[in-house]
């Protein structure tokens, strides 16, 4: 293998490390959990039991012949209305990326909404990194146990690339 060759197999590597982290990160917030998409679910008090971060994704998993989802503004939300809506899906498995933080609204469409199939998110940006143990501060791990999944990634890639090399 050339010399470029070589240079170009170890830039893939490093962005395969990249994404590999960046993928770890995310969470899919299952809306409903394994109740789903349905009317007479409370999903405020589901909402309450979750914290959304920038890149994570909320999903809906639903019967997709009877019911959908739309993203609507904070009034199409509080009226059950679609009009203006900013998305909307109806697939029955429809995975939508939270990108930037604010409030999201989301609703069904087929007039359920009135029954209480709508949901609102509160979407974070990404936590700083934990604070080093030198600090004299404990390291705080995510229930999800997403931060020891993350280094656990790091290292498995770090470990490829040095047997690679």
């Amino acid at each position: 293998m050339s010399a470029s060759g070589s240079h170009f197999g170890k830039f893939l590597l490093y962005l395969l490390i990249v994404s590999a982290l960046y993928l770890v990160e995310a969470t899919d917030h299952i809306v409903g959990s394994n109740r789903g998409w349905n009317p007479g679910i409370n999903y405020t008090s589901w909402v309450n039991n979750q914290t959304f971060y920038v890149n994570d994704y909320i999903s809906f998993r639903y019967q997709k012949s009877m019911y959908n989802v739309f993203m609507v503004n904070e009034s199409g939300y509080d009226n059950c209305t679609t009009e203006g809506a900013l998305g909307n899906w109806s697939s029955g498995k429809d995975f939508i990326l939270l990108t930037e933080p604010k409030r999201y609204y989301f609703i069904c469409g087929n007039g359920l909404c009135f029954n209480g199939m709508k949901v609102s998110v509160v979407v974070h940006p990404l936590p700083p990194p934990p604070s080093s143990a030198v600090e004299g501060k404990p390291v705080k791990n995510s229930s999800s146990g997403g931060s020891a999944l993350r280094w656990g990634t790091l290292i498995w890639c770090l470990m490829i690339f040095l047997w690679w090399m």
